[in-house]
């Protein structure tokens, strides 16, 4: 990765375009931030305020420059999810496995992960649900850290199961949350100025309606592809038709995860792992941007889940792997075809996007059915000639032999 990061200006590499988001962006971000003040009225700060921290890492780096720095901070942070997964895959009834993925599988991206923030972001997550069960407070700490960097892992704590782990893990969260967003009020100027720029995305050309719009091109549809908010989004009729779906299927999709936990009844060490990969697929899928660093958080839960011989994932983290592989084709490599929407471009990705949904949808349907109340057992009645029957509330091996009244 590093190797391709020092010939990125190749053709086949974008010609510099993936180098180019950290020494011109970010480190333009970097100068505005030291200032005490967010980009309030840049379209392209999209992010929360955390986002902010991460940017400003780099410049406490002695005798780097900003971009050297980045790179150094980013591959420090990618060995300590590394250290993270393979100590959680060490532990007795553990698997290797999910340390093996995360480094094999990260590489697919080309050295994209080394030039976007979005590893930092991961180990957010990572570190949270690693920490479930074992050290609440740090899980829901984590959380709350990541979420005010990124967002989306907040969902993390999703598959956290109910009762006094629920409540300590979101307590921990939002008071760290809280005392975190205070102290970035109380430094900066315009901290929440991302919200307004958020509001204005449209629908990027990689996103599953930017996929539906660039084939409508070859049915006539008379759209164009423009520089907005910081991607390549479409515009043209219809449009804000296709944005407004986008945002009722991630509504829908909250919707399901909610009455996932509502009715779920058993848990295991992999649900929250599994849940925290299956609700982050469901919102990546349905976003109006799916941005090929998306990818790399994706990777970072399915690893997770790979850690615990229980996970129902497999199957979809193979998909997930795969899905990585065809966005480095696409991006950097053939973007301009996605770009022009050419029949090059609209089938990478409709490929790509059709194992994303196939990814989230197949997770939905096994953390669904894994959760379900366990078999009942029927206990018979030590007379043969009694009718009675005496359901049992378990039908674990523990709970056979407990109970011989």
């Amino acid at each position: 990765m590093l190797w391709l990061l020092a010939h990125n200006n190749e053709r086949l590499l974008g010609h510099g375009a993936v180098a180019r988001e950290v020494w011109r962006l970010y480190f333009h971000w970097y100068g505005v931030l030291t200032q005490g003040a967010f980009p309030a009225h840049d379209t392209l700060w999209q992010y929360p305020p955390g986002a902010g921290a991460v940017l400003l890492a780099p410049g406490l780096v002695p005798g780097l420059s900003y971009f050297q720095a980045f790179v150094a901070l980013t591959l420090a942070t990618d060995a300590l999810i590394t250290a993270a997964l393979v100590r959680a895959g060490t532990r007795p009834g553990r698997s290797l496995l999910g340390a093996g993925v995360w480094t094999g599988a990260l590489p697919l991206l080309l050295h994209l992960p080394l030039a976007r923030y979005d590893v930092a972001v991961t180990a957010f997550a990572v570190l949270s649900l690693l920490a479930v069960g074992r050290a609440t407070r740090a899980c829901g700490a984590l959380a709350a850290l990541g979420a005010l960097v990124k967002i989306w892992p907040a969902l993390v704590l999703l598959g956290v199961e109910r009762g006094r782990t629920t409540r300590r893990t979101w307590a921990w969260a939002t008071v760290t949350g809280a005392v975190a967003l205070t102290a970035f009020l109380l430094s900066f100027r315009n901290p929440l100025a991302f919200l307004r720029q958020q509001g204005g995305r449209g629908v990027q050309v990689e996103s599953l309606g930017g996929t539906a719009l660039s084939l409508a091109r070859h049915a006539g549809w008379p759209g164009t592809t423009r520089y907005r908010y910081g991607a390549m989004e479409l515009v043209g009729p219809h449009v804000h038709a296709v944005a407004t779906a986008s945002l009722a299927l991630t509504a829908a999709a909250f919707a399901l995860l909610l009455l996932w936990r509502v009715r779920a009844r058993h848990w295991t060490e992999a649900t929250p792992y599994d849940a925290a990969l299956c609700a982050v697929l469901l919102f990546t899928v349905t976003s109006r941007v799916i941005s090929p660093q998306y990818l790399i958080w994706l990777l970072g839960l399915a690893a997770v889940c790979l850690t615990s011989r229980h996970t129902t994932q497999r199957p979809v983290a193979v998909l997930i792997v795969t899905a990585t592989a065809l966005s480095a084709v696409a991006y950097p490599t053939f973007y301009a075809e996605v770009v022009h929407g050419t029949w090059t471009g609209c089938l990478l990705m409709l490929a790509r996007n059709g194992l994303l949904a196939t990814a989230a949808v197949l997770s939905l349907l096994r953390l669904w059915r894994s959760t379900r109340r366990p078999a009942t057992a029927t206990r018979v009645s030590p007379n043969p000639g009694s009718p009675l029957r005496r359901p049992l509330a378990s039908a674990s091996p523990a709970s056979l032999n407990g109970d011989r009244g």
